[in-house]
């Protein structure tokens, strides 16, 4: 299995929750951001970090206790790019695994079949069952450059434009679930 710097994103505002948290929602009697945490920790896949922004001290608090670096971004409103430059850079040098901290039915043998699978050269991104492309997404060392050089809230849509990845399906839609409202979270708990 490669050895992966493995980043938890979780320094978005979670506008479209209308005033509650997303990452703190309740998951196996857990908020999901630690739930998160504990199964990238747990895939043991490499070291762990977190990006969090300025303004959100019970996101910082619900990850106490756990092995993991904290990646401050001070410039989270700018959009996810922000995240992602913060990451490339702690990653130094490392191939690396980046993953939404709102998707809460990846597991801990999610992030193993991925780590296990990459080859160290060829980006590879989790997909649902279907072939619908989502997450994790590993980067190899050799794309953290162009990480560390995005701009705005686009992800890093242009480095897998420029870079195809290879797609690993993964259980169900463990890959696509994201949760982003209220009524989405109704849903998922409904199932």
């Amino acid at each position: 299995m490669a050895d992966l710097a493995c980043v938890l994103l979780a320094a978005g505002s979670s506008r479209r929750m209308r005033g509650a948290d997303k990452l703190l929602e309740p998951v196996d009697g857990m908020p999901l951001l630690r739930r998160q945490a504990l199964a990238l920790l747990a895939a043991g896949c490499g070291p762990v970090a977190v990006t969090l922004p300025p303004d959100r001290p019970a996101r910082a608090a619900a990850l106490e206790g756990l092995t993991l670096q904290i990646l401050p971004v001070p410039d989270a409103a700018s959009g996810m790019s922000a995240s992602l430059r913060r990451a490339a850079e702690w990653a130094a040098g490392r191939p690396l695994m980046v993953v939404p901290a709102d998707m809460p039915e990846i597991t801990a043998d999610d992030f193993t079949r991925i780590a296990k699978a990459f080859d160290g050269a060829t980006p590879l991104r989790g997909s649902a069952e279907d072939g619908t492309p989502g997450h994790p997404v590993v980067f190899p060392a050799t794309l953290l450059g162009l990480l560390a050089m995005l701009e705005g809230d686009e992800g890093a849509r242009s480095v897998l434009k420029a870079h195809p990845p290879a797609l690993l399906a993964l259980p169900a839609e463990h890959a696509v679930t994201d949760l982003d409202t209220p009524e989405a979270w109704a849903a998922w708990r409904a199932r």
